[in-house]
This record gives structure tokens, C-alpha cells and sequence, in this order.
């Protein structure tokens, strides 16, 4: 995804508001070896960009003052407090052979097809939708998938049992719970006399049979 830029020279908390009110979005571009660079981007492109989760958790392109070639990370966001307004925005250059900390989404996927929701109506609760991961820049995924097809009742997933991509290490504890499954309580009163009829059920057949 690419991000354009250009240098700010003013700065201050005066110039940061008449920016604002230009429709412009002060920000910080850091480092490498390179000294931090003051940048301003369009608000209205920068504001949609970050609705796209991808956005959070890839390598930009950024073109500063019409020159591409730098890749950065979005490190921080400030946003205002109840206006649909981007305050304030940081960068972070990465190097190709440097690896990167950064948060990368969870994507949990076939809940609806375990065990644990089909059989037990069970409620499955996502303790945590993000992790800390370690990796290249080029390892970088948009997104992990969590598998919970085969999840049962009173089974938790723990980031250690997580199937990461290839160059991919999780710098979260591997015993953090990430999806923890509970039946609701009259869930599992009803769950106690629908199988005792199903037990019932087979031995009326032969009692039938030996009549006829």
C-alpha cells in the first residue's frame, strides 16, 4: 500500500492546527540511521486508509515529496476524541534485513463448525485479537487465521498453538489465552434430560419388537 507525504517545515502547536484545519495531518517520520523527518499527508486519504485493517499490519510505500522508495510501518494514530478527525500520525522506517516487532490481527475462522458450537450451543469468546509478532519485513502477514474447527467444550487456544507463517515468531507469551469456550448455564441444563431420552430411546425399540 502506498502513503504520500511531503516535508512540513512549520512546526509547533500553532502550525499543527492551521494544518488541521487545511485538511492536512501532522506527523513524524523515524528510523534507521536517518534523522526524524517531519511529514503532513492528506487527511481525507490518510483518515479511509486506516479503516482497512491491512493498513495497520503491512509494509507502506512511502512517496515523500514526489520520491518514492522508502518503506515504513504505521506505528501510532491519534485520533480526536469524539470527531471523526486524525490528529496525528508516526512512521517507522524498516530495513529489508532488520526484523520488526508489530501487532498483526487475528482472523478466527469455522467456529460455527466445532464441536463445541454445533453439539453444546456453546459461546466462544476471543480473549485477545492481535499478537505481537517478530519477523523481516518481507514475512510480514496482514493477518494470522485461527482454526477453531475442531474446538471443543472446555478447550482453550493458547498462542502457542498457533500455526504461524514461515519466518514468523511470536514475541507474546505462548501460554496467553486467546479463545476460551463456555456452555451458557441453560445450555447445559437442557443438555442433561435430551440425553438421557436419547438413551431412553433404543431400548423402547426392542421392548416394541418382542410384543409384535
Amino acid at each position: 500500500m502506498k502513503v504520500v507525504a511531503t516535508t512540513r517545515s512549520a512546526q509547533g502547536t500553532g502550525a499543527s492546527r492551521r494544518l488541521r484545519r487545511a485538511g492536512r495531518v501532522p506527523g513524524i517520520l523515524y528510523g534507521s540511521t536517518a534523522a526524524p523527518t517531519s511529514i503532513e499527508l492528506d487527511h481525507n486519504t490518510l483518515f479511509h486508509a486506516l479503516r482497512k485493517e491491512s493498513f495497520h499490519a503491512s509494509i507502506l510505500d512511502l512517496e515523500l515529496d514526489g520520491k518514492a522508495g522508502e518503506q515504513v510501518l504505521l506505528r501510532d494514530v491519534q485520533m480526536h476524541a469524539f470527531k471523526p478527525q486524525v490528529l496525528h500520525v508516526d512512521f517507522q522506517r524498516v530495513a529489508a534485513n532488520e526484523k520488526i516487532h508489530v501487532k498483526v490481527p487475528l482472523h478466527f475462522v469455522n467456529a460455527e463448525n466445532s464441536p463445541a458450537v454445533k453439539q453444546s450451543g456453546a459461546v466462544v469468546s476471543h480473549v485477545f485479537t492481535e499478537i505481537d509478532v517478530s519477523c523481516l519485513p518481507k514475512d510480514l502477514p496482514e493477518f494470522i487465521a485461527v482454526d477453531l474447527s475442531s474446538l471443543s467444550v472446555g478447550q482453550n487456544i493458547h498462542v502457542r498453538d498457533l500455526k504461524l507463517p514461515e519466518g514468523v515468531t511470536a514475541v507474546s507469551s505462548e501460554n496467553h489465552v486467546l479463545v476460551t469456550v463456555t456452555v451458557p448455564r441453560g445450555m447445559e441444563e437442557t443438555a442433561v434430560p435430551a440425553a438421557a431420552d436419547a438413551a431412553a430411546t433404543p431400548a423402547a425399540a426392542p421392548a416394541a419388537a418382542e410384543k409384535k
